[in-house]
């Protein structure tokens, strides 16, 4: 047997973990089913593609450079206090317990039934909402190519309602499958995204002036009249956990590969969502500058850059990539958020209707079930919502106004949620500090100084998005803070509501 000394965090991780849980009296059911009834299949190259379509969302890019080059400032202060840390908490957690619910199963170990089922609802939800982001960017998308198309809102709500049956439906497929898909739409992303970059650089090679000016020093000033860019511009890096959702289904289980696959994607994948956004974000200051806040769709800048350097048929192309990764995007946050489910019915949660795999080894009934609650809550924001007379004020205003209400509060839930990677440490470490030791992942005082700026992160992110509106000319300060804060509180409230009568029965 090799000398102990010589394995690297990779190599020592898993023998390391399990070690541990065999220690341990709190050993979920699911933590043992996943393994035994699902195959392991996603590879280094499956996972890294995963993380890159669950985190980047070009769309939120180009909405983040509106605010001039303050904006590689939010972006670059965004990933050092908020993101870096989040991927610093999930890697040592991700090491410690490699197992199917991410934070769900972390929360449980650290705080006990009820809170770890409230995180995981918590985390459940946002992925509805991050599914309904995504089928709603493909929409946008298609106004950005005619105006005139889906002019009516409840023409949109049926096109995302259609696009979430279909990843729906996609969930239900042998996992491979849809994993290919996956795989080829990250391809397409990186496609689109060169594409978008490129037309910067050719914008200056025909000697075309930057339409932003990066020399005058006010363009870059921090003030208050800018906060609401960083709650925007971080919500592009929240879900660092999101595909350790399915870290049961990652392959190499029992070896050490499994923890090079998750040291490994979260490096690469993390270079990778920064990288893209900061490419997104200069090109679009770079050609179309403050021309942006009066575009007619404002997400489809990109593209009209891409347009307006190397053509119609360039632009197309990255169009046609984008429209893909929107649907893999519904995808992903489709079948991830299913996996909550079907953990929490193998705990008995829940029903256990929702653990049940069928003949692909795969929750059909938790996609199901995910299709039908995201589709309804497509139809109430999109459909129901807007045919209420006065309901919101101008009828082709509400929708925007609603989606970005429930985007705002699904930054709030979603910054709650992953407040617990910091606090799972915490107590997880006073719990096994053992574990955490032998790891040697990160020195101790990096895990420490990413605790305490990651919830310092956390607290400011939720302080700003109440204290400032996104769309300040539709819904005044006072009016959304009462909004978005009042939702965001009655949802968790039902959440603490649902988890109490959960664990109770779970007991």
């Amino acid at each position: 047997m090799r000398n102990l000394q010589s394995h690297t965090a990779a190599d020592m991780a898993e023998q390391i973990s399990g070690v541990e849980r065999s220690r341990e009296k709190d050993v979920l059911p699911s933590e043992r089913y996943v393994v035994e009834t699902m195959p392991q299949i996603l590879g280094k190259f499956d996972m890294t593609a995963t993380y890159v379509v669950a985190l980047f969302l070009l769309s939120n890019a180009v909405i983040g450079a509106t605010g001039g080059p303050v904006s590689l400032i939010y972006l670059g202060l965004g990933a050092l206090v908020f993101f870096l840390p989040c991927v610093v908490a999930t890697a040592t957690l991700g090491l410690a317990y490699p197992q199917e619910g991410s934070l769900y199963l972390w929360t449980h170990k650290a705080l006990g039934n009820f809170w770890g089922f409230f995180i995981g609802l918590c985390y459940w939800l946002t992925g509805v909402l991050a599914a309904i982001t995504g089928a709603d960017a493909l929409v946008t998308t298609l106004q950005g190519l005619n105006n005139n198309w889906l002019p009516q809102p409840w023409q949109q709500g049926l096109v995302i309602m259609v696009v979430i049956v279909f990843a729906g439906i996609m969930g239900m497929q042998r996992f491979q499958t849809t994993q290919y898909v996956i795989n080829a739409v990250f391809m397409l992303t990186l496609i689109a995204v060169g594409l978008i970059g490129l037309a910067a650089l050719v914008w200056l090679a025909k000697r075309h002036p930057p339409a932003t000016n990066f020399a005058v020093g006010t363009g870059w000033a921090v003030n208050p009249g800018n906060f609401t860019l960083f709650g925007i511009i971080t919500l592009n890096f929240m879900g660092a956990s999101g595909p350790l959702t399915m870290a049961g289904e990652i392959q190499g289980r029992g070896t050490p590969q499994l923890g090079r696959i998750i040291k490994s994607h979260l490096l690469w994948g993390t270079i990778l969502v920064i990288g893209l956004d900061f490419v997104v974000t200069v090109s679009v200051l770079v050609v179309r500058g403050q021309a942006i806040l009066n575009a007619p769709v404002l997400p489809f800048e990109a593209f009209t850059a891409v347009g307006a350097t190397l053509g119609v048929i360039a632009r197309d192309i990255a169009v046609i990539c984008f429209m893909g990764y929107c649907l893999a995007a519904a995808i992903f946050y489709s079948y991830a958020s299913a996996r909550i489910l079907m953990v929490a019915g193998i705990d008995q949660y829940m029903p256990t209707q929702f653990a049940r795999l069928n003949k692909h080894r795969v929750p059909a009934s938790s996609a199901l079930f995910q299709a039908i609650f995201g589709s309804a809550v497509a139809a109430l924001v999109f459909i129901l919502l807007p045919a209420v007379p006065n309901f919101g004020g101008n009828s082709a205003n509400s929708p925007i106004e609603n989606y970005t209400v429930l985007s705002a509060v699904t930054t709030l839930i979603w910054t709650v949620a992953t407040a617990f990677l910091f606090i799972d440490i915490v107590f997880l470490y006073r719990k096994r500090p053992t574990l955490f030791r032998k790891l040697h992942l990160f020195p101790t005082p990096v895990i420490w100084a990413s605790v305490l700026v990651g919830t310092l992160a956390c607290m400011l992110i939720i302080g700003g998005v109440l204290a400032y509106p996104w769309i300040p000319r539709q819904i005044d300060p006072g009016t959304w803070r009462i909004v978005v804060g009042g939702l965001t509180i009655f949802l968790l409230i039902i959440v603490g509501a649902t988890s109490t009568l959960a664990s109770s029965q779970a007991d």
